[in-house]
This record gives structure tokens, sequence and C-alpha cells, in this order.
């Protein structure tokens, strides 16, 4: 897919500014590029991140570093099982000298909020987000509160095979944009990490490079990203393929499709293009689709992973053939 115009001067800011908040990252959290370029996509498709994986690999590091590089309020929740949903959202309570109830906003009203553990919790609680991640609004005794945008939910979770964990509920899963996983270092970034981390924490030094507006400004540029008819179409095959797969009971649901796009949009802006190409799509398949599908009975028999469906499929439907802007 050719072009001959040249780059806009916003999406050239975009991805400077970008680059910085990457470096920033990547200054705590060695090795792991990909991982942070996912997460900077989901950030600037407005979207949430689910990072899944066992203890100790830096799941939260990796939360907290991307809310430190951008100066805006954080909150961290620590789910655990006796948590309650109005501990996240907030809850009304009565003012004595106003006689009047009063609002009391939870960790919830933050631009970026990270869930530690967020399968520790029960299913209830954890359904305490749905409303926000979607509708970024709250809802406390028939009174609805917006949420400040630009509004990230990060949450980290261990496998569901480890002791004291809950399923996420589907409902949950699926409105997560991206869910990466950290895995085992390199024994060379392993290394640098017992150099590095071993006095102190790099966190504990790391700034804020790009502020609330920045980032604003950023989603605003990346919505402008276009995407032609062709790739919108190529979409909805690849999301349609889930859903008739034999190898799948629960395929992909309309938002994926939706998430799908705007993560291609914010992948091909990181990349310095202002238009989406089918690569962008097949390069952000398995982190956005995975975790909403559920395999067959057969395909558990067989100890196919959905992201080995995702990958057949991809190989299986018809790319769109390049097109001039």
């Amino acid at each position: 897919m050719a072009v001959t115009h040249d780059v806009p001067p916003r999406l050239d800011d975009l991805v400077a500014t970008a680059h910085r908040i990457r470096e920033a990252i990547e200054s705590v959290i060695e090795g792991k590029g990909d991982v942070v370029r996912l997460t900077l996509t989901v950030l600037l498709a407005e979207g949430h991140l689910l990072i899944e994986d066992v203890p100790g690999v830096g799941k939260t590091m990796l939360a907290k570093a991307l809310a430190r590089s951008i100066d805006c309020p954080v909150r961290r929740v620590q789910f655990t099982p006796d948590l309650l949903p109005s501990d996240i959202t907030g809850v009304s309570a009565y003012n004595q000298q106003t006689r009047e109830f009063e609002f009391k906003p939870g960790p919830v009203f933050a631009n970026i909020v990270v869930g530690d553990e967020i399968n520790r919790a029960s299913p209830k609680t954890q359904s305490a987000l749905l409303e926000c991640m979607e509708e970024h609004q709250v809802t406390v005794d028939g009174t609805t509160y917006r949420l400040d945008a630009p509004f990230m939910v990060i949450a980290t979770q261990n496998p569901i095979e480890m002791e004291g964990t809950y399923p996420l509920p589907e409902a949950q899963r699926d409105r997560f944009t991206a869910r990466i996983a950290m895995g085992y270092p390199e024994p060379a970034a392993e290394l640098e990490m017992l150099d590095v981390h071993g006095a102190a924490s790099p966190i504990d030094k790391l700034e804020p490079v790009a502020t609330t507006a920045e980032v604003k400004a950023l989603i605003e540029a990346v919505r402008a990203i276009y995407v032609s008819q062709a790739i919108k179409r190529y979409a909805i095959d690849l999301v349609t393929a889930t859903r008739h797969s034999p190898d799948l009971r629960l395929g992909a649901s309309p938002r994926s499709t939706l998430q799908l796009v705007r993560a291609a949009r914010a992948h091909a802006a990181l990349a310095g293009r202002d238009y989406v190409i089918p690569d962008d799509l097949q390069a952000l398949c398995v982190p956005v689709l995975a975790h909403r599908l559920l395999p067959s009975v057969e395909a558990q028999g067989q100890r196919r992973l959905p992201e080995q469906v995702i990958n057949d499929l991809v190989r299986r439907v018809p790319v769109p053939e390049a097109q001039a802007r």
C-alpha cells in the first residue's frame, strides 16, 4: 500500500513522544521491547491491558513504569478475596454535618488504574470494573459519575492454575483490549537486571516524560489514522473466522472487531504511518483476540491453544490486495 504524500508533522510528534515513553519504560523493564510496544499500542488505542504470567516476571513493574512515565493521576488496587465492589468504585457516605450523603470516589477515579492480581478477587468484585472500562463512567446509588480521559486499566493476573485465583468472567475479559505475557527474561537481560536492580529499584528514579495533555493529543492523532474499506472488511473476516472455527466454542465478539481496528491504528501510528495495512492487523490478532476465545472440547483434548487457532486462521483468511490511498 503505497502513499506519496509526506507524513503529517502531528504524526512525527506522536512518534517522538511515544519513543520517550518507551525509553522510560525500557529503562526499568529490560529486554522486553515487544511487550512495551504493545503496551503503548493499547494506551493510544484507548484500551485496557491484561498482563498474565507467573509471579516475579515484572507484571506489576511494567504497569508502574508506564504509570510513572506519564504525569497524570495514578491509583493502584490490590485485588484480594475480601475486596468489595465499593472499594473500587466508591461509596456514598452520610455526612452528619451537612446531613446529606456524599460520594467518596474510589481508586477507579484516575487516568491510569493499576489492578494488581485481579483474579484473586471474587467475580462480583471483578465485575465492578465492567461499566467504567466500557463506558468510562461509574454509577453509584443511581447517580452516574464520568471518568476523566485518558482512562486506562492495567491489570495483572496469575495463571488460573495457580492457587487462590478465580477465572475472569467472559464479559470482563472481553473488555480488555489485549492480553500479553511477560515471559522469562533472556540471560543477558536478567544479568543486567541484577546489576541495575541490585542496589535500588530504577523505578524510584523514573520521571514523567509526557503530560496528560500530550497523551490526549496522541490519542486524537491515532483516531485520525486512515483505515480503508478493504482493511475493515479484512478485520471482519478475521473475527468472523473465529466464530466459525470448529476448534472454538466461543468466537470473538463485535467489540473485539472494533478494538482490533483501534489497536491497528495505534500500531500503524507508532510505525510512523498514517494508514493501516494488513500487517498491523496480523501482528495484533493474537494479543487482541486470544483471551476472548474458548476452545472446543476437541481442541482442549488436542491441547490446541486459542493462539494456535488464531495463527492458523490468519494464514487461511485471504489478505486484501494493496491499494493506493
